[in-house]
Formats: C-alpha cells, structure tokens, sequence
C-alpha cells in the first residue's frame, strides 16, 4: 500500500456508484440523479429512485459515534414521529434504520423540502417555540445511555486541551488565547454547565434529550396553506443530554433588543406546552462560549478530510487565531453581564 493511499480520507473512497450500491441493497434503485446536499461532518446525499420518488442517504462520518450512539439518534427520532412531532426520521428498511456497505454506516430518510423560518415573525417564532416544547416532552421522558451530555468538559477544557496538546494553536497567539479561553472556561466552570467527576450533572436544572443543534437550517418551513405546512426539525445528528435552553439559544440574532423579542416568541409558544425555566436564561452566553472553543477544535479535528481545507481556507492562521481571542474577550464580557430575559 503507497503512503498517499495510506493516508486517504475515508470519505473519498464514497463515489456516486458507492452510494447507489449501498440504497440497492435495499432495494431502492437510483435513476441517475444523485446531489450532495450541505453537510460536512457526514455526506448526505439527495437521490431520486426509479419509482419517481427521493430519498436523503446518510452516510455517518467513520469513527464518531458507536453503533449504540447512532441507535439512540434514530430511536429519539422515531419517539418524536409517533408524537406527530414534525422530525424527519430515518426510514425503516428491511428490518431497520441503520445500514452497512463498503465500510459505511448509513440511514436512508424521506426528502423534506423547504427554506428556514422568518426568525423576525412573531408568528413563526411562536409556532416554533411550541414544536420545541414537544421535542423536550419526549426528550424527557427517558434519559440517553450511549450519547454524550453537553458540557463544560465535553465541549469546553476538552476541546482547549486538544488544541494545546496538538500544537494547533500557532506560537505567536498560544499564549494569548489559552489565557482568555482558560479565564472563559473558569467563568463557564461556575454555572450549572460543570460537571462532576462522574461527568454527571449537577441538579440545578433538569436535564433531558435535545435536538443539540437547532439553528434555522435545520428547521426546514414548508408554506402553512399545506397538510403538512409549517416546520420540519432536520439532523438529529448532534442529539445530546442537556438543558432545555439549548435548543432555544442558536434561533436567536441581532442586537440584544432582536434576541429578547425573538426569545419572547418562542418561549410564547413553548410555554404552552410545556413549562420552561426561566434560570437557564443565564447559560445562554456560556453556551455561546462553549459552541465557540468547540467549534474551533471541531475543525482542527476534521483537518484531514479533504473537504475542510477547500470550504475553511482561513482556518488556522494566526489572525484566525487573534479572531478567537478578541471573541472569547467579549464572551466573558456578555457572561458577566445581566442574562436575556423575556
């Protein structure tokens, strides 16, 4: 074996004839057309069958999650499905929703178009809000075993450690930016987002089964004038144990006059059905802080897969790297102020 190859990102060996090789093992039969569709932790695909029909092929990133893990995502999804909660599950096939070929694990789901939510219609915001809350009600139900909590160690000294460790930090900025995400992650370590040696949380707030990652595009609004109309939550890809106001924080922008409006939406319309804890408000800026140190390792760790350098080219340079500390400064900043409210 030649070293290039040796050194070969596992996705490139991922053709078009390996993704239709894989949906007709079970028996869904591609016509031809085939698009990759925006994803860069795993490739997802949208295929139209000779049936007329289009189907979305997943095919998970190798070595994130375990079996068990991918398992969990799918059978929250399902939990949400059978509570006529609009969540895009994957399909079953031929006894079940997660597949193998070629080395890769996949799930085959239905095509759900549309565009993301007017986060500036109240309306929106509200009926958002309220499909959020039925997500919690299921999250709640029954804990995650295989997933991971979102926390501070998980995404925050975790994260700093291996970015230190992997010496992807350049020399000239190391300093500065371990300093200001260490004084971060010390602010961070006071709040409820810590956790103990077990990796349990404490129990200020309750925690349950979450979305993880719901920003606008992952929610898919299709018009309201249709039987199925209004918002579809797409890629439980990141689904994770945490606090409810996870899944709220990520829908809000602007000035802090924007996010308390757009907050006062969604929490109109969760608190219909479900109550919600006006004291998580406080994590929202940690939990911004944490996305931040995180999301920073999460593309040095992707580093390898040829699709990283070509859509991220100005990761890693030292202005990137001064970019970060200027934000972890105004993040310690926001996480002294006052907390949102609404």
């Amino acid at each position: 074996m030649s070293a290039s190859h040796a050194l070969a990102h596992p996705y490139e060996s991922l053709t078009p004839d390996v993704v239709l090789d894989a949906l007709a093992t079970l028996d869904l039969h591609g016509d031809g057309r085939l698009q990759a569709l925006s994803s860069y932790e795993n490739r997802v695909y949208q295929i139209h069958l000779e049936d007329r029909s289009v189907v979305v092929a997943k095919f998970y990133r190798p070595g994130r999650w375990s079996e068990a893990q991918i398992r969990e995502e799918h059978g929250f999804s399902a939990e949400l499905t059978a509570a006529e909660v609009p969540a895009v599950a994957p399909l079953e096939l031929k006894g079940g929703t997660l597949h193998e070929h070629a080395g890769f694990s996949f799930s085959v789901s239905p095509y759900r178009g549309g565009r993301p939510p007017e986060l500036d219609d109240f309306e929106v915001l509200e009926w958002v809000g309220r499909f959020l809350a039925r997500i919690h009600t299921v999250g709640a139900k029954m804990p995650f075993v295989a997933r991971p909590a979102l926390d501070l160690k998980s995404f925050g000294t975790a994260s700093r450690d291996w970015l230190l460790k992997h010496d992807k930090v350049p020399l000239d900025v190391q300093g500065l930016w371990e300093k200001h995400c260490t004084e971060a992650l010390d602010m961070i370590a006071k709040t409820a987002l810590a956790t103990d040696a077990k990796g349990a949380f404490g129990n200020e707030f309750k925690s349950l089964r979450l979305h993880g990652d719901c920003h606008p595009g992952n929610i898919l609004w299709t018009p309201t004038d249709r039987p199925d109309g209004g918002p579809h939550f797409v890629d439980l890809d990141d689904a994770r144990t945490g606090f409810a106001v996870q899944d709220l924080w990520m829908l809000l922008s602007g000035d802090r006059g924007q996010r308390t409006g757009q907050l006062s939406g969604l929490l109109e319309g969760y608190e219909q059905f479900r109550e919600f804890d006006r004291r998580e408000l406080a994590l929202i800026e940690p939990l911004r802080t944490l996305r931040l140190i995180h999301y920073s390792a999460w593309l040095a760790r992707r580093w390898e897969d040829p699709i990283f350098p070509i859509n991220f080219p100005w990761f890693g340079s030292s202005d990137y790297w001064m970019g970060q500390v200027q934000m972890l400064q105004d993040q310690c900043e926001a996480m002294a102020e006052e907390p949102l409210y609404a």
